[in-house]
């Protein structure tokens, strides 16, 4: 269900959430309440303070000394149902935490239907409401879009979502599937999703927006889109397969990226491309030891079939690159070294424009949507250089660094007209926890937004 439904324009029944910034913030029956359920106004505490009826009159939420807006996605869990109202909160305080709410009424229930009532928070004042939805909506189409299983998100749905999007604000789609895409120059996308059943058969899906308009810059997004990934030939082990439903993060992102661009109508022209695929194993696997071919004209030497979404990405980003960019962000679900490196919840951005990257972090802040700069650190260039090929698509194992060598492979076939900016996202919460389900996450999502709506706003 939408946010639409639990973050409304007013209601008179609604009651007070008020903050709580310590024990000392506490009066009269409150504080006699709170001490009886051991509540000291800590970040994130939550106490329901009962009527002489038993009935809800007031909720005081603990923040500590600084609001952390995000926290708000807790109290769409955690809130009675009925309608809530935040008071005694400033502006951008009660703001953030709406926004956090909206982001906390996310439930996947297409497989499990779920009709218990739940809590509803009328939207505090100068909230712009119409884009904090169109955020959460955002949000939970990757959310929902990653949370699907493989069965029900192949390449073919990952069309249609891209589809329905197109269609709602005119935008155009082209598709180039099976072995049309080695007609159409995707070499490498062929060879990793070639061993897919036919109904499964990997396409490069392009979206055009404004395109028309030759005047405003042009935005490239670009997004992975790995439908299911076993490994291929170099078979994932179980406990690795199991969530590998989530390897189309990255495209769930840049579409739902695309989407907030037109929505907004940003002044841009927009490119959305898609690789997807399935990585699956059968006697037409792509295989250790093979050279493929790239849109680019580099040849690559396979070292590892599981080290696919750099080589989709390989033609996709090429593919970007005919179109002259002046920005290109691309979205990947591309390395476990990266949870080595920084955990689940705080995904790297590769940059090597300092105001792209500076705009992108600050931005990062100001939404409360966690990034960190890793180096595209050029020593470990020629740890994906090849003997018999130009490059290969496992790092030599000295550099070690597996998150920064496959960031340095993709920048070889980045676009060059303008800048370009890589996230390898997690796109999976994997700490299940009031208003953060375990599933599908929406990672660097509102950061990428709020710095794009800045730079090209009209």
């Amino acid at each position: 269900m939408s946010a639409h439904a639990f973050l409304i324009p007013g209601s008179d029944a609604a009651l007070p959430i008020r903050p709580a910034r310590g024990a000392d913030d506490l009066t009269g029956v409150t504080a006699t309440w709170a001490r009886a359920a051991d509540f000291t106004g800590k970040p994130g505490q939550l106490l329901i303070v009962p009527g002489p009826d038993g009935a809800p009159v007031e909720a005081r939420f603990g923040t500590g000394a600084e609001v952390e807006p995000m926290s708000g996605r807790a109290l769409a869990a955690r809130l009675p149902a009925g309608d809530w109202r935040l008071e005694g909160w400033a502006a951008p305080e009660a703001q953030g935490l709406a926004l956090g709410f909206a982001l906390g009424t996310y439930v996947f229930d297409r497989y499990r239907r779920r009709e218990a009532p739940r809590a509803r928070l009328v939207a505090p004042d100068g909230l712009d409401l119409a884009e904090t939805l169109r955020i959460a909506d955002a949000c939970a189409r990757v959310r929902r879009m990653v949370d699907t299983p493989a069965a029900d998100m192949g390449p073919a749905e990952i069309e249609a979502e891209v589809r329905a999007v197109a269609g709602a604000q005119g935008a155009t789609v082209a598709v180039t599937t099976g072995d049309d895409l080695l007609d159409g120059g995707y070499p490498a996308v062929h060879a990793v999703g070639r061993a897919a059943a036919p109904h499964r058969a990997p396409r490069l899906i392009e979206l055009g927006w404004n395109l028309e308009a030759t005047d405003r810059p042009l935005l490239a997004l670009v997004g992975k889109g790995v439908a299911f990934d076993t490994g291929g030939l170099d078979l994932k082990p179980a406990a690795g397969m199991r969530n590998m439903k989530k390897d189309m993060g990255g495209a769930a992102h840049a579409l739902a990226l695309a989407g907030l661009v037109m929505q907004a109508d940003l002044p841009v022209r927009l490119v959305l491309l898609i690789a997807a695929v399935e990585n699956s194993v059968s006697a037409d696997a792509f295989r250790p030891g093979d050279v493929l071919a790239t849109r680019k004209g580099l040849t690559v030497e396979i070292g590892n079939t599981d080290a696919e979404g750099r080589l989709i990405l390989a033609d996709a980003l090429t593919r970007a690159g005919e179109h002259g960019p002046e920005l290109t962000m691309d979205f990947a679900t591309l390395t476990g070294a990266a949870r080595m490196a920084l955990g689940p919840e705080l995904p790297p951005v590769y940059c090597d424009d300092e105001t792209l990257v500076a705009d992108l972090l600050a931005a990062a802040r100001r939404v409360s949507d966690p990034l960190w700069r890793m180096p595209l650190w050029p020593g470990y260039r020629s740890s994906v250089e090849a003997e018999i090929a130009d490059l290969r698509n496992d790092s030599a194992a000295w550099a070690q660094a597996g998150s920064v060598t496959a960031a340095l492979f993709l920048q070889r076939f980045a676009p060059t007209t303008g800048a370009w900016a890589h996230l390898d996202v997690f796109a999976w919460n994997p700490r299940g926890r009031p208003g953060w389900p375990e599933g599908g996450e929406a990672q660097g999502l509102r950061a990428a937004w709020e710095m794009l709506r800045r730079r090209f706003a009209a």
